[in-house]
């Protein structure tokens, strides 16, 4: 299953891969370098779980900023992340 993503979307989805175990997800990151979004239903899956991880530790991470600026910044981290988490779930339901 090939899915779209923005170049914004792309490159928060890279930056979270290269934070990840390079053995583990070291395919997924050749992809998404690629530009390759032909992900199988388990690359998807593993995709979704990584994001609404980092999902789950951004909203507390924010919860916890006492800077204003930060947070905000934080906020748009987060929103654009459940872009990309709302792209790779419908793309598991159609597979």
């Amino acid at each position: 299953m090939q899915f779209h993503l923005e170049p914004d979307e792309l490159k928060l989805l890279a930056d979270l891969l290269l934070e990840q175990d390079s053995r583990q997800y070291n395919e997924l990151l050749n992809k998404v370098m690629a530009r390759d979004l032909r992900f199988d239903s388990d690359e998807l899956e593993r995709t979704g779980e990584l994001l609404a991880g980092k999902k789950h530790s951004l909203k507390d991470e924010i919860s916890r900023e006492p800077n204003l600026a930060l947070k905000a910044e934080l906020q748009r981290k987060l929103v654009l992340l459940e872009r990309v988490l709302e792209r790779v779930n419908e793309a598991c339901v159609m597979f």
